[in-house]
C-alpha cells in the first residue's frame, strides 16, 4: 500500500516538475537547470516504479536508493532555482515539501525492505 502511495506521489511530483520545466523555458528563458531538474525530478518516479518490478529484494532496495539519490538532486536544483530567483518562495516551498515527503517515504520503504530481508 505504501508503494502505491509513493508511486502516486512521485507521478504527481513529476507532473509538477514538467510544468516547472515548461515555465522556466517559456517565461524565464532558462534551459540548463531546467533540463537537469526535469531529468532528476521525473527519474524519481520512474525508479520507484521500476523497483516494484525488481527481480529480488536487493534489486528493489537498489532502485529505491537510486530514487532517493534523484530526490536529493532534485532538492538541490529547487534550492538553486530559488536562490537564483527563477522561482519564488511559494513555489520553492511547495516543491521542497513534496520532495521531502517523497524522501521520507523512500527512506522508510528502504528501511522496511532491509529489515524484512534479514
Amino acid at each position: 500500500m505504501k508503494e502505491n502511495l509513493l508511486i502516486d506521489k512521485s507521478i504527481a511530483f513529476a507532473a509538477r516538475i514538467i510544468k516547472l520545466h515548461q515555465y522556466l523555458i517559456k517565461n524565464k528563458k532558462e534551459t540548463v537547470i531546467s533540463k537537469q531538474i526535469i531529468r532528476s525530478g521525473t527519474s524519481i518516479g520512474a525508479n520507484i516504479n521500476e523497483a516494484n518490478y525488481g527481480q529480488s529484494v536487493a534489486d528493489f532496495i537498489s532502485k529505491m536508493h537510486i530514487a532517493l539519490k534523484e530526490t536529493a538532486e532534485t532538492e538541490y536544483w529547487i534550492k538553486l532555482l530559488y536562490m537564483s530567483e527563477y522561482i519564488d518562495d511559494k513555489i520553492s516551498s511547495s516543491l521542497l515539501n513534496d520532495c521531502l515527503e517523497i524522501k521520507k517515504i523512500l527512506i522508510a520503504s528502504i528501511k522496511t525492505a532491509k529489515e524484512n530481508n534479514k
